[in-house]
């Protein structure tokens, strides 16, 4: 299995190259989505990789779509790179573990972010204003303190270089519709609460997570990434201590190490040294064997 930064596939028209993922043009119908090695943070591409993230991120995303395909359909086609089309045959071993081919879907404007735990861009809302995208907090809650229950937190999905920016549920609605943005809501709290128990039983507290969705034909699926070591906070319960940070298995560990670095999270990123390169694939490699067990 190699280690895959960039994909340059022939066979196929490249129609977009995000921070992490190669998508490419099928048909009409479907893609071909690549989750390659890249790394980002703070919503900049690291010049190094992590070494077989991608096949982590492809795979843990595999086993929670199949999990939850009883509360939402995903968009997922085929999984496995021996069925995919001839024309594929001579970047196999390169797809191996690590692509999907999807139908097409028309993205939401929106991530659906679920916070369990007031941490990261939460926190500093709070701090600042004593609420979070429009929820009302109580007083004297601590870094890392449990929510319950759990927010609803959208966020507008900013292009390649720029950030993300919370809104409220009634901007969601906004720029989603009603009946849609009702739907995101109801369906981003069930997926997580059902995470969080799943992962709960193996000894990880979910913190918050994101979840992308798409329409097709009409009718809403989930796409993209699901409960990632990219999109989620996982934290190991047995270290969870409210009124601080905690030790994760996820990227949190990459940022705080950016954190101490005289980096403005401005192109370009300061390079990784090889111990917080291992340490971070140590990381993804043990949420996969915990969550998937």
């Amino acid at each position: 299995m190699q280690v895959v930064v960039k994909t340059k596939i022939d066979a196929y028209p490249l129609v977009g190259r995000g921070k992490v993922r190669d998508i490419y043009h099928i048909d009409d119908g479907h893609l071909l989505i690549v989750t390659t090695d890249r790394m980002s943070a703070f919503d900049v591409v690291m010049n190094e990789a992590i070494p077989y993230k991608g096949v982590i991120l492809n795979k843990i995303t595999l086993f929670w779509m199949e999990k939850f395909k009883h509360i939402i359909p995903n968009h997922l086609v085929e999984t496995d790179v021996a069925r995919f089309p001839p024309l594929l045959d001579p970047w196999k071993e390169q797809l191996e573990g690590r692509s999907v081919i999807v139908r097409k879907a028309h993205p939401l404007p929106v991530e659906c972010i679920v916070r369990g735990y007031i941490t990261g861009s939460g926190w500093e809302a709070y701090r600042s204003a004593g609420s979070v995208c429009g929820h009302e907090l109580p007083a004297g809650l601590r870094e890392s303190d449990k929510l319950e229950p759990a927010l609803f937190t959208p966020s507008t999905k900013a292009e390649l270089g720029s950030h993300d920016e919370n809104i409220s549920r009634d901007q969601a609605r906004q720029l989603l519709g009603e009946d849609v943005a009702e739907q995101v809501e109801r369906i981003s709290l069930a997926i997580y609460e059902a995470g969080r128990a799943h992962a709960a039983q193996r000894g990880i507290i979910v913190a918050d997570t994101k979840f992308e969705f798409g329409l097709i034909d009409g009718k809403l699926h989930l796409i993209d990434e699901v409960l990632t070591p990219d999109s989620s906070r996982f934290w190991p319960a047995d270290q969870y201590h409210p009124g601080q940070g905690q030790p994760s298995f996820d990227k949190q560990f990459l940022r705080d190490w950016l954190k101490k670095q005289p980096w403005n999270k401005q192109p370009p990123p300061p390079a990784l040294p090889e111990s917080v390169i291992t340490a971070t694939a140590e990381r993804y490699q043990e949420a996969f064997d915990i969550l998937t067990r």
